[in-house]
Order: C-alpha cells, then sequence, then structure tokens
C-alpha cells in the first residue's frame, strides 16, 4: 500500500504500513523536503526559524516513543539538531516547541483520535501548527522520488548522535505551561477553586490539566491518566460514547465539572456536574460568549462548515464576521496566521482562541472553561442552559455512511447540487453552500451537510435543527440520496 503523507501526515495501522522501515522513510522525506530552498515559500513566521533545528514529539500509543526516536536518528543523519522530548506529551506542546524554540519543522508521532491499531506522524511548521498543503504535498514527491531511485534513509547511531549535540532530550512542559498562564486568569481560578475530574482517555493529556493547576487550590481527580499503549481497547475520542469513565466519578462526587482530552490531547469534551456530556458545538459557542462579554475581546470568527449555528447566532449579536471553512483544523489555521482572529474551531473538538498558536488544543481549552466556571462563579450546567436560553435550542448528529460502491467526491457533490430539492421536510431550502459537500440552509435556521469523503466510499452526513424530530427528519433525507452498503 503506498503511503499517503496527506493534511497533517500520516496515518497507518501499526505493523501493516506503519513500521520501522516506513517510518524512517517518511522521516528522511520529511528531511529532504525541509531542507529544499521552497520549504517556506509563502509562509508567514514572525521570526526566521533555524533551518537545522527540529522538534520530535510523541503519544502514548504502542511504539511511539520507540518511532521517535528512529524519526531523530534519520534527521540526525541529515544534519538537523533534533530536541526529543524525554516523554509522551500533547501535539499542542510540541507545536509551541517548534515555535518557541525556532525550529524550522516538527515530528509528531501520534494517531490523534484513532483506534489503539493505528499510529502516524503530525508534521508542524514554523508557526508552531500544522504544516501547509503545499509542504505535505512536498514530503510526498520526496518520499516518491527516494522510492523510484532506491534511495534508503540515512541512519545515524542513537547514542552517537546524543554524544555529538544532535539529538536533545528536553522536557517541554515548563515552557507550555508558562505560554498558557498567558491566556488563562490563573488568579480568577485560585479565586474560586473547582472540584473537577479530568479524564485523559490514557492519552499524552495525562498530567497537563491537573498540572497546571497545581497551586490554584483546585481538587483535581484525573482517571485513565496511567500509561496504556491500547487506551483500554476504546477509541481515545472524547465523545459521550467513550466517556464512561467521566460519567462515573462524577456520578461517585469525585467533581462536579468533567473534562477530557483525546489521544494526544488536540481536542476536548466535557460533562457538566449531573454527567450530560457538553459537546464542542456548545464548548465553542460559551467560549465566544466568555471572550466577548467577560474577557472584551473582539476579532474574526472561524468555524468550519460542521460546526454549530450557534457561533453564528452569537457572532452576529456581537458584530463579529463569521468565515466557514472547509473541515480540518489546517484550514483555520490559514485565517490565524493573516488575520484577527478571536476563536477558531470544528465539530470534533479542535477549538484556539486568540493570542495562541494556529493549532486546536485541548488543554488551553480545558482550562479556559475552569476559568469560566470560576470567573463567573456558575456551574457548567447552568452556563449552558443561559447559552441556551440566549441562541434558542441547538439539536446536532452526525452519521458516517460506507456506500456500496466507490464513488468521485466532486460528481456526487455536482450532483447533489444539481438535483437540491426546494424543501426538505416541508422547510424551504434558502441557500446551498459547496464549499465542503453540499450544504443545505433552511428557512427555520436548519441545516443539511452532506459531505462526501475523498479518499473513501464514505458519506458524512451533519444535521442542526431546534428540535430532535427536525434532525431526524433532515438525517431521513440525507440517508436517502445514497445507496447504503447492507
Amino acid at each position: 500500500m503506498p503511503i499517503h503523507f496527506g493534511t497533517d501526515g500520516w496515518r497507518a495501522v501499526i505493523s501493516d504500513t506503519f513500521t520501522f522501515h516506513n517510518l524512517r522513510q517518511v522521516s528522511q522525506a520529511i528531511a529532504d523536503a525541509v531542507a529544499s530552498e521552497e520549504w517556506l515559500n509563502g509562509i508567514h513566521v514572525s521570526t526566521q526559524p533555524d533551518p537545522r533545528r527540529m522538534v520530535v514529539g510523541f503519544d502514548t500509543r504502542f511504539l511511539s516513543d520507540r518511532y521517535a526516536v528512529e524519526a531523530a536518528r534519520v534527521l540526525a543523519a541529515n544534519g538537523y539538531k533534533v530536541y526529543l522530548t524525554s516523554a509522551d506529551v500533547p501535539t499542542p506542546t510540541v507545536s509551541y516547541s517548534v515555535r518557541h524554540l525556532g525550529a524550522i519543522a516538527g515530528l509528531m508521532i501520534t494517531a490523534s483520535h484513532n483506534a489503539p491499531r493505528y499510529n502516524g506522524v503530525k508534521l508542524k511548521a514554523a508557526y508552531g501548527g500544522s504544516a501547509v498543503g503545499e509542504q505535505c504535498r512536498r514530503v510526498e514527491v520526496y518520499l516518491n522520488d527516494n522510492e523510484a531511485r532506491g534511495r534508503g534513509p540515512n541512519l545515524m547511531d542513537y547514542d552517537q548522535a546524543r554524544d555529538t549535540g544532535l539529538i536533545e532530550r528536553f522536557n517541554p512542559t515548563p515552557a507550555y505551561h508558562d505560554h498558557l498562564r498567558t491566556l488563562i486568569d490563573f488568579d480568577a481560578i485560585a479565586d474560586n477553586p473547582q472540584h473537577l475530574v479530568v479524564d485523559s482517555m490514557f492519552g499524552s493529556g495525562r498530567g497537563q490539566i491537573k498540572g497546571f493547576l497545581q497551586g490554584s487550590s483546585c481538587e483535581v481527580f484525573e482517571v485513565r491518566g496511567e500509561m496504556n499503549p491500547g487506551f483500554g481497547g476504546i477509541h481515545p475520542e472524547p465523545i459521550a460514547h467513550y466517556l464512561g469513565a467521566l460519567a462515573g466519578a462524577i456520578a461517585a462526587g469525585h467533581g462536579q465539572l468533567g473534562l477530557a482530552t483525546d489521544g494526544d490531547g488536540d481536542r476536548l469534551g466535557a460533562m457538566d456536574g449531573r454527567g450530560q456530556f457538553v459537546d464542542p458545538h456548545r464548548i465553542m459557542a460559551l467560549a465566544l460568549k466568555y471572550l466577548v462579554e467577560t474577557r472584551g475581546l473582539t476579532g474574526k470568527v472561524i468555524k468550519t462548515v460542521s460546526t454549530t449555528q450557534m457561533i453564528n447566532t452569537l457572532a452576529e449579536k456581537f458584530d463579529l464576521e463569521v468565515i466557514e471553512t472547509p473541515v480540518g483544523f489546517n484550514h483555520i489555521a490559514d485565517w490565524i496566521l493573516r488575520d484577527d482572529v478571536l476563536i477558531g474551531g470544528e465539530e470534533s473538538g479542535g477549538i484556539s482562541f486568540k493570542g495562541n498558536i494556529p493549532e486546536g488544543d485541548g488543554i488551553l481549552m480545558g482550562l479556559l472553561i475552569v476559568e469560566m466556571v470560576a470567573s463567573l462563579d456558575t456551574p457548567l450546567d447552568q452556563l449552558v442552559a443561559d447559552l441556551l436560553d440566549e441562541v434558542g435550542p441547538s439539536h446536532y448528529k452526525r452519521l458516517d455512511l460506507r456506500l456500496s460502491r466507490p464513488f468521485s467526491k466532486e460528481n456526487m457533490v455536482q450532483r447533489l447540487s444539481d438535483a437540491a430539492p426546494d424543501r426538505i421536510a416541508d422547510v424551504p431550502v434558502t441557500n446551498i453552500q459547496t464549499l465542503d459537500g453540499v450544504k443545505y440552509l433552511l428557512d427555520d435556521d436548519s441545516w443539511l451537510l452532506i459531505r462526501p469523503s475523498g479518499t473513501e466510499p464514505v458519506l458524512r452526513i451533519y444535521a442542526e435543527a431546534r428540535d430532535p424530530s427536525r434532525v431526524k427528519a433532515l438525517m431521513g433525507y440525507g440517508r436517502s440520496v445514497a445507496e447504503v452498503k447492507g
């Protein structure tokens, strides 16, 4: 199976395609691409990075620490000074380290929220966020060229690389926490300490929120914070389906607020004191409301096409411009790099706000929720209730449908657009968007997004409406446009 180095990197099944051999090949291609004259073309960085400095980090997955060492050995053999984390850390910590250390790029060994059998490589650019599409494509070009020429990776002995200073182990957490203190009102938290549960889902976010809150008098009970490379057999994704441990800890009285980070700490989910899941849509809406009303901040609001309309309602109230992007935080990062952005986020839980690196950050957003609850002296369930009183009820659903045969994404989008209905479930369709898939906006502020995958025969269907029955009707129409396998 050919290695595809797409946006934000490469993921594959361990011991199938994700092997030490293939990882070395990918690392060599990254070394070649970063060394090319075109690597920084069109890339905005505030200060010129060191062209021979790289950062490598890793999560808690099976063999991630060993994979990171192998990647570092390849980069060192190519003449790079490699800063290799001394332990597993979240992806946003590695991303911040790239910018903080003035490195030209970074690698994070992780498959994020994917199933335990996967691992991967995320590629980070000098500005502290995901590499842009052109940089990822350049890596793929070198990967294919090296394979065609039969050129294997350069490889340096690990001990020799350390002795000569080409590999340096370091702890990036102190600098990252110092950065978070510029974004989070620690004093507000200390003035009203909270009792919370943190579910790290066995991922590399473990200990991060608890460590930051040390000295604040907060009581932090952490679950699933130990090393478990198999993630207990679940996907380390902070959605309600996988957060039984968090709900149980709250029910047992270990906290009135729950926070959950994914496998590499760049996504967040939450629970209130009643054990009710608070999804990323509501987290982002609450954050926008708080940053404007309490912090007095302004700027553009960036969201992906699959993210809640609550954001639009709030932004209109605050007289802020909303920009929708295709799915993927890299599209949000593009705006953060070139404009005055207050907050950016996507429905999967990757969210960031003004002052941070252009990267989804579950640790940062978890701490902002703690600050919000402490500063407003209001429990999370009441904050959500107040939000819904202001913007109206909101119900959301997503469904991934595997189709019976492969299809062209472009043809599917064209067909869905050309055959757009005037009404769906007796409600007029007022607008059709084709930014990423086909999005039908209806007269009652509900919407339906049908988004074909570009890499597999999967149709992703998203819907949001004021009541569950409308969501069900929208999803039913979405299902009707495809032949569902089985």
